[in-house]
């Protein structure tokens, strides 16, 4: 939709998107292994929570939203970018609850690993799709064309999905989504009633016992931190939570592990691997001071073989500020962007693509419910032990 905010500067001829809009092909730019998102112009909309009412539309922002200078709020409010309830306002305006917010900005989202969202099996009602490590499932936080809902649109042309399950951003491994509400209703009520039964594999840090071992520990979130811990089953913090591990493999050093969780928490497979002693070899949140040596050697070479277009051993700034140097020719350059020139954001930028964003040792392989099984193929990480 084409829209001049009042303010703006005469020519300016801006298509402001919505969730609405959906992704295409030519929104994406590749390069040196590494997908972007070309920077579009989108609209943000909010409503007033209680406990925003009563500051001026510039306070909330900068307190609230902290990714951009208060300056850049101040303009923002000025020039029509930021609305109260589809109207211009003064920098000086105090909002009301449930007032409507829109904020009409120069959207950057954070880049991903260039690899192919893999289709395994495509049913009249069931998409599955092998998913890679780094790509978020659906729209959050920075992330809405640049996740697996959003590539399969553009891609493929495969909308509505719905995903019956989640995987975190960096692990990787079979991903079911419904291709109908009612579909998805279906698998819903399965899950809930305990008759999904579910499979990971993970590469481990040392030798993982070779009897069955079950971590039945609470699982304590802290949305703040981003992180989970394991707490004794009768203490009084945290949810219920139990997984079975078996040994597959092991090499003295290192050991691939079946996972089979019985609860579904937050981070559960990861901090029940911890609570065991042997966490995910390279899950740099939950490995301990005393692990991180040992099972950092080796990535090398996984991280060469897990994706073939990239060399993932070398300094990845280098690969992005290359990415960075014609910029410009892909985008427009928007005059009040606190992000431009650059294609990611650039909060991106200050904290590097670590070794952690290539993607966890942990891979969901199988899916099995009643009348029905959905499996993936093993990654190459787990096939050197």
């Amino acid at each position: 939709m084409k829209r001049k905010r009042g303010g703006e500067e005469e020519g300016m001829d801006i298509v402001w998107q919505t969730p609405a809009n959906p992704p295409h092909p030519h929104d994406y730019v590749f390069r040196n292994g590494i997908r972007f998102v070309r920077p579009y112009y989108f609209e943000f909309i909010a409503h007033v929570k209680n406990r925003w009412a009563g500051k001026t539309i510039v306070d909330l922002f900068a307190e609230e939203f902290k990714g951009r200078p208060y300056d850049y709020y101040v303009s923002a409010v000025k020039c029509g970018r930021i609305q109260v309830d589809g109207e211009i306002v003064p920098v000086s305006y105090v909002v009301k609850p449930s007032q409507k917010i829109s904020h009409f900005l120069h959207r950057h989202e954070p880049p991903v690993m260039a690899c192919d969202v893999v289709i395994l099996q495509k049913e009249p009602d069931v998409l599955t799709i092998y998913k890679p490590a780094s790509v978020p499932v659906h729209p959050c936080g920075q992330y809405r064309k640049n996740t697996v809902v959003g590539i399969l649109e553009a891609e493929h042309g495969l909308a509505p999905l719905f995903p019956i399950h989640r995987l975190d951003r960096l692990v990787s491994g079979l991903l079911i989504l419904a291709r109908n509400a009612a579909k998805a209703d279906i698998f819903r009520q399965q899950i809930e009633a305990g008759l999904v039964h579910k499979q990971y594999i993970a590469k481990v840090v040392g030798e993982f016992p070779e009897d069955e071992l079950i971590v039945d520990a609470n699982i304590d979130y802290n949305a703040r931190e981003g992180r989970s811990t394991a707490e004794v089953r009768d203490s009084a913090k945290g949810k219920a939570a139990s997984t079975k591990f078996t040994r597959i493999s092991t090499n003295g050093t290192q050991s691939i592990v079946l996972c089979e969780p019985i609860t579904g928490r937050t981070h559960q497979i990861r901090v029940h691997l911890q609570y065991s002693g042997h966490p995910i070899a390279n899950d740099m949140l939950y490995l301990s001071e005393q692990t991180v040596d040992r099972s950092v050697k080796g990535w090398s070479a996984d991280r060469s073989a897990r994706i073939s277009d990239v060399s993932l051993t070398s300094d990845l700034d280098e690969v992005l500020n290359e990415c960075e140097e014609n910029s410009n020719e892909d985008f427009s350059i928007d005059p009040m962007c606190t992000n431009c020139p650059n294609l990611a954001p650039k909060g991106f930028y200050n904290c590097r693509y670590d070794g952690d964003e290539d993607g966890l040792w942990l891979h969901c392989i199988r899916y099995t419910g009643p009348g029905w099984t959905y499996e993936c193929p093993y990654p190459d990480w787990a096939k050197f032990i």
